[in-house]
């Protein structure tokens, strides 16, 4: 399966090459720490997939100049940036299978490279784009920062529904996606429609891909996923593989796990019982199937475009997020 995954990638290499090649160059500054610090977190790692999907939309539409690969490394820009300000606000310690920005350095100098790379994308977008552009990345930015503070004020929060976390992933992670796909189409000059069914696309395949990384924090190691298994628990984060898990736990231990971890109490006994009761209760399998839905959702919004090499590249990208074990 790993091998099968990563030809389905591999196949891109012309796409990642050139976009590896433009973030090269995003750290043009007089300041030697921001390029340590950027490089560090930027180049270091990562599938690449949001910049890919910008390219693959932009060809979609039929645009193939030069500079869409420049454009491309705007959402991996945001990306990065987000990245690093969420690892400052979890307190994480591992990123992508290796020390955290933020514990090799400190937390301010994550932030403040974060800031970096968001005004560079801006800058970007600014230089090289229209109106409309700046307009979807500006909600985009929104979107983003609402979902993290969503987050946050539910951490710890045992009650959190399935709505309430579809509304977070919706916004943090799906909504990046969403802009870069509608952004291909923006820069081609398509119509209201395509723009709308690509933005579209990219939400409900947004959304499949968190819930299915969500699922290898209770299913995978550091190893595979770059990060240890219940680092979301660890950090308060109730995320779906919970929510379901928690309609088939006895009252009476739902509240003292509850407690356990909201006091910081939880043993790793605890963790590994919480992962246990997880893969043991059918939750996993529930996840699944949720993402596979809106994969299938995502599938169907591509259904107006004629069929095409591109239009056929997305649709395997799109299964190969739902079908990934790391």
């Amino acid at each position: 399966m790993i091998q099968e995954q990563s030809s389905i990638l591999d196949q891109f290499s012309p796409h990642f090459h050139r976009i590896n090649e433009e973030l090269s160059k995003v750290f043009d500054t007089h300041v030697p720490l921001i390029e340590e610090v950027g490089s560090y977190s930027l180049l270091g790692g990562g599938k690449r997939l949001r910049p890919l999907f910008f390219v693959l939309s932009c060809e979609l539409c039929d645009y193939r100049d030069s500079d869409r690969y420049l454009l491309a490394t705007i959402f991996e820009c945001i990306h990065a940036a987000s990245l690093l300000h969420d690892d400052v606000i979890d307190n994480a310690s591992i990123r992508r299978g290796k020390t955290a920005a933020n514990k090799v350095w400190s937390d301010p100098v994550a932030v403040l490279v974060g800031d970096f790379l968001f005004s560079k994308s801006s800058r970007i977008a600014a230089e090289k784009t229209h109106a409309e552009f700046l307009r979807v990345l500006a909600e985009t930015a929104t979107m983003m920062s609402e979902g993290q503070i969503l987050e946050y004020i539910n951490t710890h929060n045992w009650n959190m529904t399935r709505k309430q976390y579809v509304e977070i992933i919706a916004s943090k992670t799906a909504a990046l996606m969403s802009a870069a796909c509608s952004c291909g189409a923006i820069v081609a000059g398509a119509s209201q429609a395509d723009i709308q069914s690509l933005r579209d696309f990219g939400r409900n395949m947004g959304i499949a891909f968190q819930i299915v990384d969500d699922i290898f924090d209770y299913t995978s190691t550091v190893e595979r996923t770059g990060k240890s298994m219940g680092k979301d628990l660890r950090e308060g984060k109730i995320t779906l593989p919970l929510i379901y898990t928690l309609d088939y736990v006895l009252r009476e231990e739902r509240e003292r796990l509850e407690v356990l971890f909201k006091n910081g109490n939880a043993s790793e006994e605890d963790y590994t019982r919480i992962a246990e009761l997880v893969r043991n209760n059918g939750a996993i399998g529930r996840c699944r199937s949720d993402a596979k839905e809106y994969a299938d959702l995502a599938e169907q919004c591509l259904s107006p475009f004629p069929n095409s090499s591109k239009k056929e590249s997305l649709l395997k990208l799109n299964q190969f997020i739902v079908n990934r074990n790391h």
